[in-house]
């Protein structure tokens, strides 16, 4: 099947069955049935099998699901069975956090070096990633195979950032700038709009207060 005609939803819940099926497999789990599953997930037995099946199913009648191969399938899917490159662009709070944080590496994404225009931040490191001159961006993306960006700059900047990257050869976003990016339609984008997801928290409580 064609990755195009899988649900939005279903790609949504992939990563969240990547990451359950790594916690089995530390804890030494090797099999598990759908509705063992489900009750770890909070989604329904009959869901976790249509999403699968959407891939070719994986389990077996009577025996449920082997962890180890699912979580493998499902790293296939993704894609996080090979290393993707990523350079951050802007080296403030969120960039650096970003740096910091070390299961990336575990999800096949590899954080080569951090861009800004800052020259007191230019030359530090942040766990052994570099922040470079944003002016040498060009030459390093064309030099180490680089096919994604997260983007953690004022929202001001990111449109003219982002459309100049993509003239270096960048395919994919990930969009932490508070604004939807105009980009081709062959170029991924992943917004992750944090006022937007307290917002929606801040809903529910709202929500549930007034029950």
């Amino acid at each position: 099947m064609n990755a195009k005609e899988i649900s939005p939803a279903v790609i949504k819940r992939l990563p969240r069955y990547y990451r359950y099926l790594g916690e089995l497999l530390e804890n030494e789990v090797v099999r598990i049935s759908s509705k063992e599953l489900s009750e770890r997930m909070q989604v329904t037995a009959s869901q976790i099998r249509q999403d699968l099946n959407n891939f070719g199913g994986f389990g077996q009648q009577g025996y449920g699901y082997n962890v180890q191969y699912l979580y493998t399938e499902i790293g296939k899917i993704l894609g996080v069975n090979q290393t993707n490159n990523i350079i951050i662009i802007g080296a403030g709070n969120l960039g650096q956090a970003l740096a910091n944080y070390q299961d990336f590496e575990k999800r096949g994404f590899a954080i080569k070096a951090i861009f800004d225009v800052n020259p007191r931040l230019i030359g530090l490191t942040v766990r052994g990633v570099e922040i470079m001159d944003i002016e040498t961006v060009g030459k390093f993306v064309k030099e180490n195979d680089i096919r994604i960006a997260a983007l953690t700059l004022p929202k001001q900047k990111a449109q003219k950032a982002a459309q100049e990257l993509v003239d270096l050869g960048i395919k994919a976003f990930w969009n932490f700038a508070s604004v939807d990016l105009h980009l081709p339609e062959d170029i991924v984008v992943e917004n992750v709009h944090l006022s937007e997801s307290l917002m929606t928290l801040s809903y529910r409580i709202n929500s549930m207060n007034q029950q």
